[in-house]
């Protein structure tokens, strides 16, 4: 038996380094190993700071999800600080991660997505032409539509946190920025801009309508009923056979979604052939394969100490697991835990694929615009923003929170009042883990194996790998 080794990377339209190793037997891949390369080190940077410098420091971790490792960092401090956050501060909280987290989305999906069908290998296909005009990079007009819009969208961070990427208007007493009547006015404006560019060029139908899809039979007659983005993927999708591809453990893991004053938007919860309730003790990470010193641990008493020359190792990334096993987080495990019908009905029918991951995505965006906007006018602008939270200079905490890519953690101990340890597990961590001490494969390597890659052809690799939309900064922190 003959194994060719194949490496594919460095990635373009990846934020960080990535490569993937293929070992393939017959045309088909039999493994796959998935190779974090560059070692930063952020959980090194915070031990002996004061815990308030955590605010500053680990927004930086990342350009793409900024916020999101700012509120996971608030949830910590708020936690060690027993503090409770003022109903504003709260729901600018929810405004400005959901606009990161849509806005992640809609960029994976018009910039990173999409573009691999405008390749010429597909110039076959009866949808070439207008995926590839609407879509090749630089020259198709998709991101002409949508680089304005989602410019137009991102001014939500502006008035809401100040600024965007590393804001700072998050604290654990809720924000820092308070809101007078006409800037809650200008965000209701934005949304409504923004929700008219989702009608028309994403969805061609009412956000409402999309979100109500419940079916697999109610999906395949909406796509036949008008235009829109969306329905130009679908036909893609049903045309390459996408549902049948990148199926890994089935498991989904969710930490639970925007953190309302009514209590989590989604909730938390791991999906596996039902929902069972989240077990943080449950989390460990292994370092096996890593190239890092140490054992399998808790995130509470892990380590990130580099080992470069350890042997078997080949990524940065640790391996999270959930009980010992293997999970997969995002907007599939998000819907799936949320009990989103359509997205359940598709994982029922064909596994956690290609095509329904962008589906959770894009249902997200139907489901997230409206309910950003009955947020907008909950905010009292004469009431209180932010309450005083004292942090204490002994103790432990866990901010969990849900970025675009899935479920982020950040677990804080103190000590004399100054940081003693601080680990971060990021979503991509999770679904790009190497394998672990049992030889299990992450979720990506599993999603890999036994894909068909005829005459050697790895399109197929890359559509499995940007369906989970990989942010490896984030995932070597």
């Amino acid at each position: 038996m003959k194994v060719e080794k194949r490496i594919v990377g460095p990635f373009n339209r990846v934020e960080g380094d990535l490569e993937v190793h293929l070992d393939i037997v017959d045309e088909r891949v039999e493994s796959a190993r998935i190779s974090a390369s560059l070692y930063r080190g952020f959980e090194e940077m915070l031990p002996g700071r004061v815990p308030a410098d955590a605010l500053f420091i680990v927004p930086r971790i990342c350009g793409i999800c900024s916020v999101s490792q700012s509120i996971a960092a608030v949830a910590a401090l708020r936690e060690l600080a027993g503090a409770t956050p003022a109903r504003n501060g709260q729901l600018a909280e929810c405004l400005i991660g959901a606009c990161e987290n849509l806005a992640d989305h809609l960029t994976h999906f018009y910039l990173f997505f999409m573009p691999d069908f405008a390749r010429a290998a597909y110039a076959g296909r009866p949808w070439f032409g207008p995926v590839a005009a609407r879509f090749r990079a630089i020259q198709g007009d998709a991101a002409r539509d949508v680089l304005p819009a989602r410019a137009a969208f991102m001014h939500l961070m502006g008035v809401l946190a100040g600024k965007w990427p590393h804001s700072q208007s998050l604290h654990p007493g809720g924000s820092a920025r308070p809101l007078a009547q006409p800037d809650v006015l200008q965000v209701i404006t934005l949304l409504r801009d923004f929700r008219r560019f989702l009608e028309t060029h994403l969805f061609g139908d009412r956000l409402e309508n999309v979100a109500q899809l419940a079916s697999l039979d109610e999906l395949e007659r909406w796509r036949g009923q008008g235009g829109g983005d969306l329905r130009g993927f679908l036909a893609v999708a049903a045309d390459l056979g996408l549902g049948q591809l990148g199926q890994a453990s089935n498991r989904f893991l969710s930490y639970g979604a925007y953190a309302t004053p009514e209590g989590r938007y989604w909730p938390a919860g791991l999906w596996d052939g039902e929902v069972q309730p989240l077990d943080i003790a449950a989390i460990s990470e292994d370092v096996s394969h890593a190239w890092l010193e140490g054992d399998a641990l808790p995130p509470a008493e892990g380590r990130t100490r580099p080992q470069p020359d350890k042997a078997e190792a080949y990524t940065w990334c640790k391996a999270p697991r959930y009980r010992g096993q293997v999970v997969e987080t995002g907007a599939l495990a998000r819907q799936m835990v949320a009990g989103q019908p359509l997205v359940r009905a598709m994982v029922a029918a064909q596994g956690g694929s290609v095509t329904a991951r962008v589906m959770a995505r894009m249902l997200e965006l139907a489901i997230l615009v409206p309910e950003m906007e009955a947020w907008a006018r909950q905010i009292e602008p004469g009431a209180p923003w932010c309450t005083t939270a004292e942090l204490p200079d002994e103790g432990r905490a866990v901010g969990l929170t849900e970025a675009a890519r899935g479920s982020l953690g950040h677990w804080l101990t103190v000590k004399q009042g100054r940081i003693a340890r601080y680990q971060i597990v990021a979503p991509t961590t999770w679904n790009f883990s190497p394998r672990d001490a049992g030889a299990q494969p992450g979720a990506l390597e599993q999603a890999l194996a036994g894909l068909a890659v005829p005459g050697g052809e790895l399109t197929a690799v890359q559509h499995i790998v940007r369906s989970f939309d990989p942010c490896m900064a984030c995932t070597v922190h």
